[in-house]
Protein backbone atom coordinates (compact mmCIF):
# COMPACT_ATOMS: atom_id res chain seq x y z
CA UNK A 1 0.00 0.00 0.00
CA UNK A 2 1.69 3.21 -1.09
CA UNK A 3 0.06 5.41 1.57
CA UNK A 4 1.35 3.27 4.49
CA UNK A 5 3.72 5.27 6.70
CA UNK A 6 4.73 3.01 9.63
CA UNK A 7 3.38 0.38 12.03
CA UNK A 8 2.78 2.81 14.88
CA UNK A 9 4.19 0.85 17.82
CA UNK A 10 6.50 3.82 18.22
CA UNK A 11 6.18 7.36 16.90
CA UNK A 12 8.35 10.47 16.83
CA UNK A 13 7.02 13.34 18.94
CA UNK A 14 8.12 16.69 20.31
CA UNK A 15 8.32 16.42 24.09
CA UNK A 16 6.04 18.86 25.93
CA UNK A 17 8.25 18.52 29.04
CA UNK A 18 11.59 16.86 29.91
CA UNK A 19 11.52 13.07 30.30
CA UNK A 20 13.94 10.22 30.91
CA UNK A 21 14.08 6.97 29.01
CA UNK A 22 11.35 4.67 30.33
CA UNK A 23 9.12 7.45 31.64
CA UNK A 24 5.59 8.08 30.42
CA UNK A 25 4.63 11.19 28.49
CA UNK A 26 1.33 12.65 27.33
CA UNK A 27 1.56 14.57 24.05
CA UNK A 28 -1.40 16.84 23.46
CA UNK A 29 -4.53 15.57 25.16
CA UNK A 30 -4.60 11.99 23.87
CA UNK A 31 -1.27 10.55 22.68
CA UNK A 32 0.48 8.63 25.46
CA UNK A 33 3.70 6.67 25.25
CA UNK A 34 6.91 5.65 26.98
CA UNK A 35 10.12 7.49 26.08
CA UNK A 36 12.77 5.48 24.25
CA UNK A 37 15.56 7.94 25.21
CA UNK A 38 16.05 10.92 27.51
CA UNK A 39 14.86 14.26 26.14
CA UNK A 40 14.54 17.89 27.15
CA UNK A 41 11.33 19.85 26.69
CA UNK A 42 10.97 20.54 22.96
CA UNK A 43 13.24 17.64 21.93
CA UNK A 44 12.13 15.32 19.16
CA UNK A 45 12.23 11.67 20.32
CA UNK A 46 10.50 8.35 19.75
CA UNK A 47 7.93 7.02 22.20
CA UNK A 48 6.51 3.51 22.39
CA UNK A 49 2.73 3.57 22.18
CA UNK A 50 2.09 -0.11 22.88
CA UNK A 51 3.49 -2.80 25.12
CA UNK A 52 3.73 -3.52 28.84
CA UNK A 53 5.71 -1.24 31.16
CA UNK A 54 6.42 -0.70 34.85
CA UNK A 55 5.64 3.00 35.33
CA UNK A 56 5.75 5.43 38.24
CA UNK A 57 2.43 5.26 40.05
CA UNK A 58 0.41 7.24 42.54
CA UNK A 59 0.50 5.97 46.13
CA UNK A 60 -1.82 6.42 49.09
CA UNK A 61 -5.51 5.97 49.76
CA UNK A 62 -7.58 5.07 46.71
CA UNK A 63 -4.63 4.11 44.51
CA UNK A 64 -4.92 0.32 44.72
CA UNK A 65 -5.95 -1.51 41.55
CA UNK A 66 -6.81 -5.04 40.45
CA UNK A 67 -5.60 -6.79 37.31
CA UNK A 68 -7.61 -5.54 34.35
CA UNK A 69 -8.63 -2.24 35.95
CA UNK A 70 -8.31 0.86 33.79
CA UNK A 71 -5.07 2.81 34.16
CA UNK A 72 -4.95 6.59 33.76
CA UNK A 73 -2.13 9.10 33.36
CA UNK A 74 -2.03 11.94 35.90
CA UNK A 75 -0.27 14.57 33.78
CA UNK A 76 0.04 17.01 36.69
CA UNK A 77 2.09 14.57 38.79
CA UNK A 78 3.42 12.51 35.83
CA UNK A 79 2.31 9.10 37.09
CA UNK A 80 -0.14 6.24 36.60
CA UNK A 81 -3.30 6.17 38.71
CA UNK A 82 -6.55 4.20 38.85
CA UNK A 83 -8.41 7.50 39.30
CA UNK A 84 -10.28 8.63 36.17
CA UNK A 85 -11.20 12.16 37.26
CA UNK A 86 -9.12 14.79 35.41
CA UNK A 87 -6.76 12.09 34.05
CA UNK A 88 -6.19 10.43 30.65
CA UNK A 89 -7.03 6.77 30.03
CA UNK A 90 -3.88 4.96 28.80
CA UNK A 91 -4.35 1.22 29.37
CA UNK A 92 -4.98 -1.48 31.95
CA UNK A 93 -3.20 -2.75 35.05
CA UNK A 94 -1.53 -6.13 34.39
CA UNK A 95 -0.59 -6.71 38.01
CA UNK A 96 -2.43 -5.90 41.20
CA UNK A 97 -1.27 -2.60 42.72
CA UNK A 98 -1.35 -1.94 46.46
CA UNK A 99 -1.66 1.60 47.82
CA UNK A 100 2.04 1.65 48.80
CA UNK A 101 3.32 0.46 45.38
CA UNK A 102 5.26 3.25 43.63
CA UNK A 103 5.33 1.30 40.34
CA UNK A 104 2.46 -0.11 38.33
CA UNK A 105 2.63 -2.70 35.55
CA UNK A 106 0.49 -1.35 32.73
CA UNK A 107 -0.40 -2.56 29.25
CA UNK A 108 -0.75 0.46 27.00
CA UNK A 109 -3.79 0.57 24.77
CA UNK A 110 -2.82 0.74 21.12
CA UNK A 111 -5.05 3.68 20.39
CA UNK A 112 -5.42 7.38 20.79
CA UNK A 113 -8.29 8.17 23.15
Amino acid sequence: MKNFVQEGCYVEVTLPYARLSGEGVLVGTSLFGVCVVDGASGASINIHTEGVYDLTAATGAGTDAVVGAKAYWDNTNKRITPVATSNTYVGVFLAAKATADALARVRLNEMVV
